[in-house]
């Protein structure tokens, strides 16, 4: 019986600190660009004994998930800052890589080429390709997502290109490692009517004051499991000690 007890609070614990360690990780993103706050539950799964009776239950991880709902929009004045007004996300290529990923963080910024691009060295995909920004102009965004440079000294815009939003259906994506979207199998289509805003960025969708009340009920969650665990330790040290005596 107290292995049992014991075995059910330490699966309790563990979830406790999984569960901390996202929480944490979201309130850390509740400012970065366009961060989605991961979504991470868990279940009580009942262990079954060769007889097939229920003998004791633990914690398992369901499939994580994203919470999609758009954050706040912030205004920056960066000609180079991008936000997308309603659903919709950025066609990104990933360094040596030939498929697509897709973002909302649109904190861009162009290499030493010229190449548009966003994060860690990701390359912002247009319509038609990648995006290149002669340099030394200056960029226009429109808002269906058409780019527009201006060489200082001419008048004339010129389109470099317009940038590949797509709206895929958010329960087909899963999110990779780097914290980019993806669509297993495929990727998702251009949407002729997404809007976006130049001069500013989208932040983290994160609700700072509820991811510390979840981080404040997790740490509880985690003692009361180690204070269980304790317990059913000290009861076993009593236990063995009485069945000496009666020896």
């Amino acid at each position: 019986m107290l292995n049992r007890s014991i075995y059910t609070a330490m699966t309790g614990a563990r979830a406790s600190t999984d569960q901390l360690a996202v929480t944490s990780n979201n309130l850390s993103n509740a400012q970065t660009p366009g961060f989605k706050e991961v979504v991470n539950a868990y279940r009580a799964v009942s262990l079954r004994a060769n007889n097939q009776a229920d003998t004791r239950s633990f914690s398992v991880e369901t499939t994580p998930g994203s919470n999609f709902t758009a954050g706040v929009i912030q205004t920056t004045g960066n000609p180079y800052d991008v936000a997308i007004k309603g659903s919709g996300f950025y066609a990104v290529r990933r360094p040596g890589e030939a498929g697509e990923a897709y973002t909302r963080a649109g904190n861009f910024f162009i290499d030493s080429a010229g190449v548009l691009k966003t994060g860690n060295n990701t390359t912002v995909l247009g319509v038609g390709g990648p995006i290149t920004i002669p340099v030394g102009a200056k960029i226009q965004i429109s808002e269906d997502g058409a780019v527009y440079t201006q060489i200082p000294g001419n008048s004339f815009l010129n389109q470099a290109g317009k940038l590949k939003i797509v709206n895929p259906p958010t329960a087909t994506l899963s999110r990779a490692e780097d914290g980019l979207f993806e669509v297993p199998g495929g990727q998702g289509t251009v949407d002729p009517n997404a809007k976006v805003v130049q001069g500013a960025v989208e932040l983290g969708n994160v609700n700072p004051t509820q991811s510390m009340i979840e981080m404040i009920s997790q740490s509880r969650m985690f003692d009361l499991n180690i204070k269980t665990i304790q317990s059913a330790d000290q009861n076993a040290r009593s236990a063995n000690e009485l069945l000496s005596l009666s020896r």
